[in-house]
């Protein structure tokens, strides 16, 4: 008897959690099944929630917005893509054909016997080989013929970039030639008026009694060697030479010229010395004698290539 009751237990307690889920299984298909039903009765009522004149009213703005759509625009876009799309792809050559192109841009260059100063004609002959080997490259492309130096597969890709992408070409083999600039000097100064009438000497200005000139240069006998006597301003070697002529003892030469250099990139002069910024000259001569006067000679500047047109100094001699 004792077993019979555990027996029934058993099968009484399978039963029970057999109904159990059932029910549990029931419970949910039902929530299911009204979460669906509410979710097609919401959008049945939002539906019915637009009548026929607002239904006609938005497909009336969307036929209006689909009229004045910019579709010139967005064409224009489209392209405008395209083209930074093509650009920003570089052309990527292999290198034996790189090696080709360097070779010869090289020989071209040499058969000009330039001295690489006439950048024109080396920029000519680089543009007339790259039109040359254009040329050479359409015409085996579209005879889909091919030689030593152009294979028919590589062909296409030479074309584009010989033709769009030639300034990256020649950045890839190195191919470099400077931009010649043409300086054009304009002179709007009225007729007879020199250019250096309007010049400022620096520092103070000077006394009467110097008697300054401009682009001047008087010959003399140093009395004081300008190579190690500098000054700050004319005004200062003027004055200079005023004090040595006054505190000179008997017999000595006295100033009564100076000359002076005002220029930062130094002055020039026919002697075998380098003239500096703020050189100051004490001269002496009975009969003060000008060197240079305005401008040099065409003479002296074609025996002195570095010599400037107009004379650097300024110079002057002092009342006595």
């Amino acid at each position: 008897m004792a077993r019979g009751k555990w027996v029934c237990s058993y099968k009484k307690t399978t039963l029970l959690v057999c109904f159990f889920n059932i029910a549990v299984a029931l419970y949910a298909l039902r929530s299911l099944y009204a979460s669906l039903y509410i979710y097609s009765g919401n959008v049945s009522r939002n539906v019915e929630l637009y009548d026929p004149d607002q239904i006609r009213k938005m497909e009336q703005s969307i036929q209006i917005r689909k009229e004045f759509k910019p579709l010139e625009l967005i064409k224009w876009v489209k392209a405008l893509e395209g083209e930074f799309f093509r650009e920003s792809v570089a052309v990527e050559l292999p290198w034996h054909l790189k090696q080709n192109i360097i070779d010869e841009i090289l020989l071209r260059l040499r058969s000009l016997n330039s001295t690489g100063t006439d950048i024109t004609k080396e920029r000519e002959a680089v543009e007339s080989w790259r039109k040359e080997k254009l040329e050479e490259v359409k015409l085996a492309l579209a005879k889909r013929t091919s030689n030593s130096t152009i294979p028919h597969e590589e062909a296409g890709v030479l074309v584009r970039a010989l033709e769009s992408d030639w300034a990256a070409l020649c950045e890839e083999v190195g191919l470099w030639i400077p931009v010649q600039i043409a300086n054009e000097e304009h002179d709007d100064k009225p007729e007879g008026v020199e250019e250096f009438e309007e010049e400022v000497l620096p520092g103070r200005p000077l006394a009467p009694e110097c008697h300054a000139e401009l682009h001047t240069d008087y010959d003399g006998a140093a009395v004081k060697w300008g190579l190690t006597h500098h000054k700050d301003s004319a005004a200062d070697c003027c004055q200079a030479c005023l004090d040595h002529a006054k505190h000179a003892k008997e017999g000595e030469k006295k100033c009564n010229i100076w000359v002076y250099c005002p220029s930062e990139f130094g002055c020039h002069s026919p002697d075998i010395y380098q003239h500096k910024h703020q050189e100051c000259w004490l001269k002496y001569a009975e009969k003060p004698r000008l060197n240079f006067k305005d401008k040099y000679p065409e003479s002296y500047r074609n025996s002195h290539p570095s010599a400037p047109v107009i004379v650097p100094w300024v110079s002057g001699v002092v009342s006595s």
